[in-house]
């Protein structure tokens, strides 16, 4: 799990959407990215599958976590998750956010799905579960 950290408006969209767009060339599965919001879907390439979870109607932690395994349950091809606001998303704060980072954890170890997230956070205000990824 790789974790794209700073204060709201460091330019860590424009961070993982390059990253997104990056992988493309060596993937071997699907790279999806996840968001709420329609806004970047020009900025990735093609072959990325955009998720706008806005129409899903996801309500807080045990919603995006399962939404999460649902992604990865539904296709064994999918290689690279990126999920760009995964509090905003979650309308939490990030240190509520401890069993989504736990199911993150446990998808990479048995799929071998490759996770990209965004936060807004100082490192120093990072919780440990999220800290360990830095």
């Amino acid at each position: 799990m790789k974790i794209v950290y700073g204060p709201k408006g460091s330019g860590k969209t424009k961070i993982i959407i390059e990253n997104a767009n990056s992988v493309l060339k060596d993937a071997k599965g699907y790279v999806i990215y996840i968001t709420d919001t329609s806004r970047y879907s020009m900025d990735l390439k093609h072959p990325i599958r955009f998720l706008d979870v806005s129409g899903f109607s996801i309500q807080g932690v045990d919603g995006l976590r399962g939404f999460i395994k649902g992604i990865v349950a539904a296709n064994g091809d999918n290689e690279y998750v990126f999920i760009d606001g995964i509090a905003r998303i979650a309308n939490k704060p990030l240190n509520e956010l401890g069993s989504i980072f736990e199911a993150i954890e446990m998808l990479e170890k048995e799929y071998g799905v490759k996770f990209v997230l965004t936060v807004s956070s100082a490192k120093e205000d990072l919780p440990e579960f999220v800290l360990k990824h830095v």
